[in-house]
């Protein structure tokens, strides 16, 4: 079972245990689901910045290093994984699960990658699964946050199977009766359960089109751009949406993973989750700005619906930005993304080596069972 994290300790529980599992030979699958209403909303983020803001960020580092080393075992399991996610999965809990061999969901799933809204970036191996997404779906997704139901993640991939959440303990338990790690036999014990789903009429996976049409462009302003002229053309709501979320996002965090799930869809795995560690340690130490350290605390401490801090240390004319358009973009969403410029050293410094004597790239233990869940599908 899997629970928001509390402890670094409870990763290390379930770490000894995988270990155990995958060596015992009467154990032909394993089954990762929640504990409650949530399969899991992801890492106790509140513990990680209160550990770097009263010690040293590298506690928050050590933490999220354990993580993803957990996503990565779970991803490469010598043994069958299925996943049952039945309620809230989101950042974290999406790195334990949407690398399983099997996804089920149900009428009760909801996933999301939120990040942006405090600073961080959508992690745990998301620019490696969302950009095997159909079309620009991945960019969508990471770039607004926006929620999906388990006919949603049915439909575009995320899932593999659809189960109503009260056949789940009988699925539960035909798949403890599995003799066998055939994949094959495994899938056609959970379709024996599966429903047939139906997307909701405002569902954005019906708008692939439009999302292709927008979320393909280059940069994040002119992702924006073009959202705002299909806006205007009717049949907007979700539009609306997806532009209020990116304008509440940290700008940074956008240019980030727009960065990241492109480069992304040539990578393994592996090289995701490497790349993500030395991300989320420039982001632990503040490198470059205090973007996270400050989204969270007016998003989990003080409740606030934007951090203003994500705009009002970017001025015009700052050192190192030789953007020619500034000063025709009025709002400070636009402001910012166009001080920040998608091919400036400001992002690329993200993605290279932390600069601190004591600090390492993330080192996964080698593994003979490579992630070969995703396909890309662009």
């Amino acid at each position: 079972m899997v629970k928001n994290w509390k402890k670094t300790g409870e990763i290390s529980q379930i770490l000894r245990n995988l270990e155990v599992y995958e060596k015992d030979p009467m154990i032909k699958l394993l089954i990762v689901k929640g504990q409650g209403k949530a399969f899991c909303a992801g890492g106790d983020v509140v513990r990680v910045v209160l550990s770097i803001n009263e010690g040293h960020w590298s506690f928050g580092a050590s933490f999220y290093k354990k993580q993803l080393t957990l996503d990565y075992l779970l991803a490469t399991c010598t043994k069958p994984l299925v996943s049952l996610i039945n309620g809230i999965v989101m950042g974290g809990g999406a790195g334990l699960s949407m690398n399983s061999m099997f996804r089920v969901v149900t009428e009760n799933t909801v996933f999301a990658m939120p990040e942006g809204q405090i600073g961080f970036f959508p992690d745990v191996g998301a620019s490696y699964f969302l950009s095997r997404l159909p079309g620009s779906f991945g960019e969508y997704l990471g770039l607004t946050g926006a929620r999906l139901d388990g006919n949603e993640m049915l439909a575009c991939g995320l899932a593999t199977h659809f189960v109503l959440s009260k056949d789940l303990l009988l699925l539960e338990s035909a798949l403890s009766g599995v003799a066998s790690s055939d994949a094959s036999t495994i899938s056609r014990v959970i379709s024996g359960f599966s429903s047939k789903i139906s997307l909701k009429k405002d569902s954005a996976y019906r708008r692939l089109e439009t999302i292709n049409k927008c979320f393909s462009r280059r940069t994040v302003e002119e992702i924006l751009s073009m959202l705002e002229n299909e806006a205007a053309n009717g049949d907007n709501k979700w539009i609306i949406q997806a532009i209020s979320s990116m304008k509440s996002a940290s700008p940074t965090s956008l240019k980030i993973f727009l960065k990241l799930i492109r480069e992304g869809r040539a990578k393994e795995l592996k090289d995701c989750l490497i790349q993500d560690y030395t991300i989320a340690c420039h982001l632990f130490r503040r490198s470059f700005n205090p973007d996270f350290i400050e989204g969270s605390r007016a998003k989990l401490f003080e409740k606030r619906k934007q951090p203003k801090s994500f705009f009002h240390r970017i001025k015009f004319g700052e050192q190192g930005c030789n953007c020619t358009t500034a000063h025709q973009i009025l709002d400070p969403m636009r402001k910012a993304l166009a001080l920040i410029c998608s091919n400036d050293e400001f992002v690329d410094q993200y993605f290279e080596k932390v600069d601190d004597d004591d600090w390492e790239y993330l080192q996964l233990p080698p593994r003979a069972n490579l992630a070969k869940t995703w396909e890309s599908k662009l």
